[in-house]
């Protein structure tokens, strides 16, 4: 069948190439690693990100881009979005001109403000999609029923990756708003670190609701400015993932926040994690996309704060709680 690359051998990369390869499809799956790499091909199992699983026989493990680029028809892109232009720089320069790119890297570049299919149009000429939604990989390699969203300008393309990527656990529902479902999965990781904050001082469940519901017309206040379709917020992409991502534990970015709130630096944080929380950077890409389209974002800018200007949690919380009353809807914002 068909070759797949999956550039990346974090959590989710190595799940998509289980879930491909479970379907007979050969993978070819990228570790940065050259260490991480060996060991996963020698065990099967990748013991620094994904402890749980184990790698079928259909997928081939390496450290060397070209070889894992060597036959591929589709490349799934699944490194962390600060480092998808250099490798994917790299990469090109194997990757066939008929081969389709697929992101799986919810975030924002910080130099240019960029989401990463417009990194990996930049790089490379092919056409590109995103895959996004609210899916944790530990549930996905249980098999457990788990809905995402694919975004591609070109319907035909849509449909022949989605039949590629669903399965009877995994559902895959097709989009042409590729910018918006790239905004929801990134922008959802700095509200998962406000609802982790909230949560970590001990502020209630009413709180986080209002974080999850505030921090939604946020994202689709700067996703519409953009020129984002408003209606993708409220889909997969949106909403969904940003629900599990706010009240789910299995999240990095609640838990970065969670330990920002019991009083933890961000240094210390970050020190403790094997894999990124992408919502750590993005927020800095998130603040000024927020100042170049002059769109208020309140919660965006209190985590901005606690994790680069080392602000006090309970102080912004505070601030956010005094701002000017307001409508609900209030479109003059936009």
């Amino acid at each position: 069948m068909s070759y797949i690359s999956v550039i990346g051998a974090g959590s989710w990369g190595t799940t998509l190439s289980i879930v491909l390869a479970g379907k007979g499809f050969d993978v070819s799956l990228w570790v940065y690693e050259e260490g991480l790499a060996e060991e996963m091909a020698r065990t099967r199992v990748n013991h620094l990100y994904l402890p749980e699983a184990v790698l079928p026989d259909h997928v081939r493990v390496t450290s060397r881009l070209e070889e894992a680029l060597q036959r591929a028809r589709y490349v799934i892109c699944a490194v962390p979005t600060q480092f998808v232009r250099p490798v994917f720089r790299e990469a090109a320069r194997c990757i066939a001109s008929e081969a389709i790119v697929i992101s799986a890297s919810k975030g924002i570049e910080k130099e240019t403000l960029l989401t990463v299919s417009s990194v990996l149009r930049e790089v490379a000429s092919n056409e590109v999609a995103v895959i996004s939604g609210p899916s944790f990989a530990k549930e996905v390699v249980q098999r457990l029923p788990t809905a995402v969203t694919l975004a591609v300008e070109n319907r035909s393309t849509g449909l022949l990756l989605q039949e590629i990527f669903n399965t009877d656990y995994f559902r895959v529902y097709t989009h042409h708003d590729i910018l918006g479902v790239e905004l929801g999965g990134a922008l959802k990781n700095v509200v998962a670190i406000a609802a982790g904050v909230s949560d970590g001082l001990g502020l209630g469940l009413n709180a986080r609701a209002a974080l999850i519901t505030r921090g939604l017309a946020e994202i689709t206040r700067l996703g519409v400015k953009m020129g984002a379709e408003e209606m993708t917020f409220s889909g997969l992409s949106g909403l969904g993932d940003l629900v599990l991502t706010c009240t789910g534990r299995l999240s990095r970015n609640y838990t970065v926040g969670f330990s920002l709130g019991r009083g933890k630096k961000l240094g210390e944080v970050l020190s403790e994690m094997k894999s990124v929380a992408e919502g750590v950077e993005t927020s800095v890409s998130a603040y000024h996309l927020s100042l170049r389209h002059r769109v208020d974002m309140p919660i965006v800018e209190q985590v901005y704060l606690v994790l680069h200007k080392d602000k006090d949690p309970l102080t912004a919380v505070k601030e956010l709680m005094a701002r000017p009353l307001k409508e609900e809807f209030d479109h003059s914002s936009l």
